[in-house]
């Protein structure tokens, strides 16, 4: 049956810490894992920020030359004209200097600058950024063509010049950072200040060729429009000279522009030109006559409109400050009071005189419109009349001059705008301005030997903790009772202290020593184990030798002895029995006569020098234990042993490797796994625990051995503060 960990008189560190932590990492586990394996990190370490420092000294220093260029968004116009093209919107922005960004990267602007300083054929412009430049035995090498010799070399330097060119845009700003990293600072200077100056040029001819195509359309579509003008005007002159109609042209401001078919007809149209611009003149003055007919004077937009005005309320309202500050100082009868009311009263007046004024030079506005309006309508009615005669020849002519007028406007339309992008092609102002020019840099920006090698720590104490991480999950030795809990799934019945001087045995004289404690401590464990006590049959068994096994049997079975327990220790190994040894027995038959039918158990059982503690060997060594263990003799034996002593203690074999164990274990009431923490690996400890079990074994528990408090987990190093010697320190 499994034990409570409680009884154990051990508090688990790892019962404890479940109850109190409050993160999952255990840092004295991490430290534990740390002090364990600290030679080795210290190496990794070492070596890393060794190698860095080698690296950074082999490094090419490398040199960076910074050129700024401020991008704006929108670019100021030389010529003002709406037919400008729109410029981007604001919410675009971010965009926009993307777009900017990306035209610098761009392998065209690369090439500009390749051919503006012919870096194709500069063998310091390779060497300078580590690359070689193509020669024709290296094309044949590559089995391409030597004719292909210079676009090689060309496109070579266009990708050296997009590799080594860097953009930065701060947030919140429109300076662009280009740089260029070379090993040649005059170059590196060169080279930044050749993309920003072609990056500018670059951005003005994109500007100017994007009209291009619109002129070249607009210049056949304004061909094909004179054609057809020149053949409507033609249609035109032959039916005026035919019908007998004279044409003129208009006066004034359209003198140049033909607008009647006679003197009559054109005198007609310009009085009901007249008349229209008349009535709209009478109409829109009605209409501000109306609005301010009814209004106050200082509601008036004309009138608040008007300098005068204007310069008045600013003087209203600065004496009207005035005003307050003096009524806040005086009283209302004050001389200061009463002139500063009456310079208001006055200002008021005269902003009320000049408001009348321009009221009333709307409304006089207004009638001049509306006589004016009557005066041209009576004049067109005399004119209509005359104009009705020769209105019937007029309407084919009407025809040809509405077709040669649409030809003609169609013409300047195109005319016009075909000027216009003429003109304004190129007529924006750049964008894109050089704020600073790049210098040539004094000190190399790489390698950076401090930098390098705090990267180098850094990355030294990252491989060493994935080190330490890979080499703890791979590592199953298992160290301190967590282990032994989490991993096994066992109870810790007892943890052995290592010993630090001397043996085993020697320690174990002394019945006050740190093993001595603690083997007690493993035997209150067991009095408790069972509902009647001490097991009457155990088995001490271990996954592989040399693990602590035959002396905890020994020492369980003088604690059980001095206890009034009468005790046999059996030596079940009937492989490399060491009991007969151990009591001088070499020639007393043990385990193996008895099993063989030869013996008795009277003839095999002999005392040791304690009282209540017999022994039986395991002499004479088996041809074949397993076949002696095998058989129903040996569960018979059990049954009898615990029948004649209180308890008996089997020092079985360890488990890997032999199939004793495991048959002793399945005719025993409890078995008890040791465990050397200095070597017991999860792996074998695991397969012996799972071997036991496929037999029936009932596991109480496990013991760990030679455990070193500073080896294991941090939360045990109490153990190595002599816990077990507590009474034996000396009072104060």
């Amino acid at each position: 049956m499994d034990q409570d960990p409680r009884l154990n008189g051990l508090s688990s560190p790892a019962m404890d810490s479940e109850e109190d932590k409050f993160f999952d990492i255990d840092l004295r586990r991490i430290l534990a894992a740390v002090r364990r394996n600290i030679i080795p990190a210290a190496i990794i370490v070492v070596g890393v920020v060794a190698l860095g420092a080698i690296l950074t000294l082999l490094m090419v220093p490398q040199y960076v030359a910074t050129s700024r260029v401020l991008v704006e968004q929108q670019a100021e116009q030389i010529l003002e004209d709406s037919t400008m093209p729109a410029q981007a919107a604001y919410q675009d922005a971010d965009r926009f200097l993307q777009t900017q960004l990306d035209v610098i990267r761009s392998r065209s602007l690369a090439e500009r600058v390749v051919e503006a300083n012919g870096l194709d054929d500069r063998g310091e412009f390779f060497e300078a950024l580590g690359a070689e430049i193509p020669t024709a035995e290296s094309l044949s090498e590559a089995g391409l063509p030597s004719d292909q010799l210079d676009a090689v070399r060309k496109d070579s330097a266009i990708a050296l010049i997009q590799e080594s060119t860097s953009v930065a845009l701060p947030v919140d700003s429109r300076l662009v950072a280009i740089s260029f990293e070379s090993a040649n600072p005059t170059l590196s200077a060169e080279l930044a200040n050749s993309v920003a100056e072609n990056f500018i040029e670059a951005n003005l001819a994109r500007k100017f060729d994007s009209s291009a195509y619109a002129r070249q359309f607009l210049g056949q579509q304004l061909e094909d429009a004179r054609t057809k003008l020149e053949e409507s005007e033609r249609e035109l002159n032959s039916y005026s000279r035919a019908a007998g109609l004279i044409r003129i042209t208009g006066q004034g401001a359209n003198a140049d522009t033909e607008t009647t078919l006679s003197v009559t007809n054109d005198t007609l149209v310009q009085l009901n030109a007249a008349a229209s611009a008349a009535t709209a003149e009478r109409i829109a003055a009605e209409n501000r006559w109306r609005n301010v007919s009814g209004v106050a004077v200082t509601s008036i937009p004309q009138v608040l409109q008007n300098p005068a005005i204007q310069s008045l309320l600013r003087q209203r309202s600065e004496v009207e400050s005035a005003l307050a500050e003096e009524r806040a100082r005086h009283l209302a009868d004050h001389p200061n009071v009463q002139a500063l009311q009456a310079q208001t009263a006055e200002i008021n007046r005269e902003i009320q005189t000049v408001g009348n004024s321009i009221k009333n030079s709307v409304k006089l506005e207004y009638e001049s419109a509306l006589d004016r309006e009557n005066a041209i309508r009576s004049r067109v009615g005399d004119v209509r009349s005359d104009a009705l005669n020769e209105q019937d020849r007029g309407v084919q002519y009407n025809i040809l001059k509405r077709e040669a007028e649409t030809d003609r406007a169609l013409y300047n339309t195109l005319l016009t705008r075909y000027n216009e992008l003429s003109a304004t092609a190129g007529a924006t102002s750049n964008n894109i301005t050089l704020v600073d020019l790049a210098n040539i840099p004094r000190e190399a920006d790489s390698p950076n030997l401090k930098l390098n090698l705090l990267l180098a720590l850094i990355a030294g104490v990252a491989l060493a903790g994935g080190f330490i991480f890979m080499r703890e999950q791979f590592d199953d030795v298992m160290r301190d009772p967590d282990d032994v809990e989490r991993k096994l799934g066992l109870s810790l019945l007892g943890l052995i202290p290592r010993v630090t001087d001397g043996t085993p045995e020697e320690e174990l004289e002394d019945a006050k020593s740190p093993i001595s404690e603690a083997y007690r401590s493993l035997v209150t464990n067991l009095r408790y184990s069972t509902s009647h006590g001490i097991p009457s049959s155990m088995a001490v068994t271990s996954s592989q030798s040399s693990e602590g096994k035959t002396t905890t049997s020994n020492r369980l079975a003088s604690e059980f002895a001095q206890l009034g327990k009468r005790t046999l220790l059996v030596d079940a190994d009937l492989r490399r029995p060491t009991l007969h040894r151990r009591t001088n027995q070499r020639e007393r038959d043990g385990l193996t006569s008895l099993l063989a039918g030869e013996r008795t158990i009277e003839e095999v059982i002999f005392a040791s020098d304690i009282p209540n503690l017999s022994y039986m060997t395991a002499l004479p060594i088996a041809p074949d234990p397993a076949a002696l263990l095998r058989t129903d003799a040996f569960a018979n034996l059990v049954e009898k042993l615990t029948s004649q002593f209180d308890c008996v203690i089997f020092d079985a074999p360890p488990v890997l490797g032999l199939s004793d164990a495991p048959m002793i274990a399945a005719h025993v009431e409890a078995t008890i796994m040791v465990i050397d923490s200095t070597a017991g690996g999860r792996g074998s400890s695991k397969a012996s625990v799972r071997r036991l079990r496929m037999v029936g074994a009932n596991i109480m528990g496990a013991v760990l051995t030679k455990f070193d408090p500073k080896a294991g987990n941090g939360s045990y190093s109490y153990y190595g503060a002599d816990y077990y010697t507590y009474e034996t320190r000396k009072e104060d």
